[in-house]
């Protein structure tokens, strides 16, 4: 799995504190673990019909198999995969973003968060949701640990819920 930024814009200083490739590498593993299920559960959804309750999809019940580890990595996965491959066909996955990201509570560390901010930036404005699941992410973070407000655009976060 490669990142759209890439090792070297995962490592160097700007916005963004660099980035330790072993954090990074334990990113992309605990990525990998959720793709298959995740991979399976958008195609399915594709196929099917989009106006569906969340709940009732395949990507809805994968997610209430989650722990709170597992579903952050499922986010991480699926906005890794939404910045890499934006195009119209993507709209299952970022609907699956907007629900995660409307999840409160899950322990994001600062670490995932600032990978995701640099995806998202790497990415471009092409992508436009690609601020929705970092900034949700961030607005988690205890306050020290949240990245300069301005870093990104401002975005509309998707309601906080509870899960179910």
């Amino acid at each position: 799995m490669t990142s759209v930024a890439g090792w070297a814009a995962a490592s160097t200083p700007g916005a963004y504190p660099p980035l330790p490739r072993a954090v990074a590498q334990s990113f992309y593993r605990r990525m990998r673990a959720v793709a298959p299920a995740a991979v399976g559960a958008i195609e399915r959804d594709r196929a099917s019909d989009a106006r569906r309750p969340f709940p009732d999809t395949a990507c809805g019940r994968l997610v209430r198999s989650l722990d709170d580890a597992a579903l952050r990595a499922l986010g991480m996965w699926t906005h890794h995969r939404c910045m890499r491959f934006y195009d119209d066909d993507t709209s299952v996955g970022r609907r699956l973003i907007r629900e995660i990201a409307a999840r409160p509570s899950l322990g994001w560390t600062a670490d995932e968060v600032r990978w995701m901010l640099r995806e998202s930036a790497a990415a471009g404005p092409a992508a436009a949701d690609r601020f929705t699941l970092p900034h949700a992410a961030a607005t988690q973070l205890p306050p020290a640990d949240r990245p300069a407000p301005g870093l990104w655009p401002e975005v509309e976060l998707p309601r906080q819920r509870r899960p179910g």
